[in-house]
């Protein structure tokens, strides 16, 4: 969940009260945030750099509130105090208007290129008029946009903001990509021209900027903003022009989205314009922006949409446990800034919701914010309806039976990872990696982690090599799921669970492995028999050492393979003494 940080006394004055400590903890909890900690700036920097660092540093006193990570119109000052105003019915929720240039000109227009479709294809733009800033209104500003950044744009891999001072800048605006050889600007807070390839290098240091280096620097083409007099507004998503940077003298600001995810860019410029439009001469306005697309499309934005949607009180009222009238529900939605009124059939309610309320999706999420509304801690405890007493899966069941056996057997259970390297299930195995139906991650972090394992022998191996070291002979075995390709299911995947259990000594024991086998049937109530219980047959297997290895059938069907494994096998993963293995499905047993 993202953490608000805002001034005590600041929170109070703009929501015209104060509260003790706790009772704003109570306040949050209503509204469904959490007031997290109670601390100042030099508090934390004493705590994380020592007592030296933080003399001199602020007394004043902050809450750091947690805020629900879809909750983006609760991520500044601003939005916090309005939704709790209108919470506490002191403030009608604002109505919102994209409205045409004061002076009745033209929009300010930004135009698409071509070259940006291999980089970051999508940009919306809105403009701010007659803002009226001050030193925790700017500071405000600038934090929810990197509040944002943290959170919707995925550190700005989806969405990059950028804000201009208007009045030092001309439109109309260019979005093209270049070669960074070809990118020449004087970026934000330095003091001298670099082109894009010198920035790359220059903030590889930088431990703000550096982590979002990568989200560009391999391309051919870099993105990149200008005003009709060639003057650089951004690099996005990696930093602004140092022209045209807003200040608290600021009266009108051009704020531009690029991004990969178009429903983001919109929903992030909503944020933006909307809990800063109070500042506005008029407010709650946002003067438009047109956006003219490579093939010719023009769109104006911010789109400020509002929707309506509909659901009976008799729905929240079930899902909730509560029994209020549609008219009191519609009034709780009213306090969640969803503007609800009942419709003149029956108790169906038509709630309205802004631009503020991204998060909004469903009529499920409607019925949380009558829930919230209501009070938690205002619906009666019922006993439910519904008597259900619960069972142990079969499968699982099976399992913790065979698990305690084995080890009874004298074999040590281990647990491995269930995803390995390509290498663990196929070379070392010595089998070919698009034999083996194995399930690829498609961006893997790690070289260990690479697929999700189709038999348990790999793992149990590394935990043997692991383990040279203690008194032979070792004897482990695992019974988990493995992954397996399977077209038939809607995932295209299935899981699969398998018993592997290996014995590792100085001669192979392919007699203990064949007497462990013998055990479990036992245990199964499966006899031995060709046709109606289980067999063993001579098989040919690329893991197993030619000669040594038997397939295990269970009623004429094929469950497994049991025998002395490979000598390349066994000095791929790093042992040098005999070993011998058993794998087998056990999901036919139930």
């Amino acid at each position: 969940m993202p953490t608000v940080s805002v001034k005590r006394d600041l929170l109070f004055e703009a929501l015209g009260q104060k509260y003790t400590d706790e009772e704003f903890d109570e306040l949050c909890f209503e509204f469904g945030l959490e007031l997290d900690e109670i601390t100042s700036e030099k508090d934390i920097i004493s705590r994380e750099q020592g007592d030296e660092k933080a003399e001199g540093a602020s007394d004043v006193v902050l809450y750091k509130i947690d805020v629900p990570a879809n909750r983006y119109d609760l991520l500044c000052l601003e939005g916090l105090v309005r939704g709790l105003q209108v919470f506490k019915e002191k403030l009608e929720a604002p109505r919102y208007k994209r409205v045409s240039p004061a002076d009745g000109g033209e929009p300010q227009r930004l135009v698409i290129t071509d070259e940006t479709a291999s980089v970051r294809p999508h940009a919306v733009a809105a403009v701010l008029h007659d803002v009226t800033f001050t030193q925790e209104r700017y500071e405000s500003f600038i934090e929810l946009q990197e509040k944002l950044h943290q959170n919707i744009c995925r550190k700005r891999t989806l969405v990059a903001i950028g804000t201009h001072d208007l009045d030092t800048i001309s439109g109309p605006f260019t979005y093209t990509a270049k070669p960074p050889g070809d990118i020449r600007f004087k970026p934000l807070n330095q003091s001298k021209e670099y082109t894009a390839t010198e920035l790359m290098s220059l903030y590889k240091t930088d431990g703000h900027l550096r982590h979002y280096l990568h989200i560009i620097e391999n391309e051919p083409l870099y993105p990149i903003i200008y005003d009709s007099n060639g003057i650089v507004l951004s690099m996005p998503p990696i930093i602004n022009g140092d022209h045209r940077k807003i200040s608290l003298n600021t009266k009108n600001i051009f704020i531009e989205c690029t991004a990969t995810d178009l429903t983001k860019a919109k929903t992030t410029l909503d944020m933006v314009v909307t809990m800063f439009s109070e500042y506005c001469e008029e407010p709650f306005t946002v003067e438009e922006a047109e956006v003219v697309y490579p093939d010719g499309r023009l769109c104006v934005y911010p789109e400020l949409a509002y929707r309506t949607e509909t659901l009976s009180g008799d729905f929240i009222n079930k899902r909730v446990g509560i029994n209020e009238s549609a008219e009191s529900i519609a009034q709780l939605l009213t306090r969640m800034c969803l503007r609800s009124e009942v419709s003149g059939e029956g108790d169906l309610i038509q709630v309205e919701i802004p631009p503020t309320r991204a998060d909004v999706i469903h009529a499920c999420d409607i019925m949380e914010d009558a829930a919230i509304a209501y009070g938690f801690n205002n619906i009666v405890r019922s006993t439910p309806r519904t008597y259900t007493v619960a069972n142990q899966l079969p499968l699982n069941k099976l399992t913790e039976l065979l698990r305690q056996d084995l080890a009874a057997a004298g074999f040590t259970e281990a647990l491995t990872f269930a995803l390995c390297s390509e290498e663990d299930i196929a070379d070392k195995l010595r089998k070919n990696i698009a034999e083996t139906r194995a399930v690829h991650i498609s961006n893997p972090k790690t070289a260990e982690f690479q697929v999700a394992r189709t038999c348990l022998l790999p793992g149990l191996l590394k935990t043997l090599a692991a383990n040279r070291k203690m008194p032979l002979p070792l004897k482990l075995f695992e019974i988990s799921d493995v992954v397996l390709k399977d077209e038939t299911k809607d995932v295209g995947a299935r899981n699969n669970r398998r018993l592997c259990a290996v014995y590792y000594n100085k001669s192979p024991g392919f007699e203990v492995i064949h007497g462990l086998l013998d055990r479990v049937m036992q245990l199964l109530d499966v006899k031995p028999d060709r046709n109606q219980g289980y067999h063993i047959q001579a098989a040919e297997d690329s893991t197993f050492f030619p000669g040594r290895c038997a397939e295990i059938f269970s009623c004429g069907k094929s469950i497994g393979h049991l025998g002395v494994l490979h000598p390349d096998v066994i000095s791929r993963f790093e042992l040098t003494m005999p070993c011998s293995a058993i794998d087998i499905d056990i999901e036919p047993f139930l």
